[in-house]
């Protein structure tokens, strides 16, 4: 869930005129990360060595 203060502050961030697909793609990515981050600090996350071999199944 996107808070309202980083939306407001992402739009600021757009120039004076910008198009639709700009604006989506923005939250979009500002969405990403936003969940990215409460998958970190809730432990969700994926070691380096397991992609790592994970990986290595798919190219062998």
């Amino acid at each position: 869930m996107i808070s309202k203060a980083n939306l407001k502050k992402t739009i600021d961030d757009l120039p004076d005129r910008f198009s639709l697909e700009e604006l989506m793609e923005k939250v979009i990515l500002l969405d990403k990360i936003e969940r990215g981050y409460k998958q970190s600090e809730a432990g969700q996350v994926v070691v380096e060595s397991e992609v790592e071999e994970e990986m290595a199944k798919w190219y062998c």
